[in-house]
């Protein structure tokens, strides 16, 4: 099973870098998949010592290993901003980062962004849609080896390597391409949350990760995502489910984890607690994980992609 760990950097009581650094290299060490850096938006409430990309950025530089996923509004950022720095950061971190696109629209946000009210559900769906197939279309825009740094033949780039998007649609207007290469990844990882049924067509045509919060229905959600997967001519296993848990809560034992992971009804799961709740999980809950066969005992290679079995790996 893959886990992460996610962490409202917005909640709580007010962190210093050093306790969230600490907690990323402790993450590390349990080789832990991933961290997720959740953040409130402007306007939405909560107090956030950190912007969560800038905090990802610096947590690359503290560890090596663990897979960084930052929380990033479509509403805060116009796309081709955000394509641009997540490329950076994927690069700064050799190939670890991941973008968290939420589904669902914060309210209040959009006040502090010339949109007093906001979007309807509609709109900001269709928005949406369109600012990923934006961001993912720029990630795009070099081939792996389109950069030549020729300096005796004076050729920067493969001009037939470079592809510009070229985009006109409903909300955004965007030329490209962007001007920071490949990553070693290939592409962050884009993690998708609170995806409606109305979302799930996306989310199976470009999501790498699916947060789900557990239901009734978590196994049917689960193969209806995998139908869908296959259906738009993706491999199932190219979409990693995560199932939501929270740490010390009633679903963080380890037979419940192993009873939903064994019956297909996830690839994993995210754990969501606060900085003081890692050391309860990794003593007590994920050696009983190990001892049962459940999760790697290594981190597989070096990029977040290769955490989590994805396409792209180590490039």
């Amino acid at each position: 099973m893959h886990l992460a760990v996610s962490l409202n950097i917005a909640s709580g009581q007010p962190l210093a870098f050093s306790d969230l650094a600490d907690f990323a290299k402790h993450a590390e060490a349990a080789e832990l998949d991933m961290l997720v850096l959740e953040d409130s938006t402007p306007g939405s409430g909560g107090s956030s010592p950190f912007e969560a990309t800038t905090l990802l950025a610096a947590l690359a530089t503290v560890t090596s290993r663990i897979g960084l996923v930052a929380a990033a509004s479509t509403v805060t950022h116009q796309p081709y901003n955000l394509a641009r720095r997540f490329a950076s950061l994927d690069i700064i971190s050799h190939g670890r980062a991941g973008w968290h696109a939420t589904m669902a629209q914060a309210p209040r946000e959009a006040a502090n962004f010339s949109r007093p009210d906001g979007f309807s559900d509609n709109d900001f769906r269709r928005r949406t849609e369109e600012y990923i197939g934006i961001v993912q279309g720029l990630w795009h825009g070099w081939d792996a080896d389109a950069l030549l740094f020729d300096k005796v033949g004076g050729r920067f780039h493969d001009p037939d390597k470079m592809h510009l998007l070229d985009h006109k649609g409903e909300f955004f207007s965007v030329r490209g391409p962007l001007n920071v290469a490949r990553s070693p990844q290939d592409t962050p990882v884009l993690v998708l949350s609170d995806v409606s049924e109305a979302d799930l067509d996306l989310a199976s045509r470009t999501a790498d990760v699916v947060l789900l919060d557990e239901a009734e229905d978590t196994k049917a959600r689960y193969d209806d995502l995998k139908r869908r997967v296959a259906a738009c001519g993706r491999d199932p296993h190219a979409v990693k489910a995560l199932v939501n848990v929270s740490a010390n809560g009633p679903d963080i034992s380890p037979d419940r984890l192993e009873e939903l992971f064994r019956s297909k009804s996830c690839d994993g799961f995210n754990i969501v607690m606060p900085p003081s709740a890692l050391d309860d999980f990794v003593g007590r809950v994920l050696p009983d994980l190990h001892q049962r066969g459940l999760v790697h005992p290594d981190y597989p290679g070096t990029t977040l992609r290769s955490h989590l079995g994805l396409a792209g790996g180590d490039r």
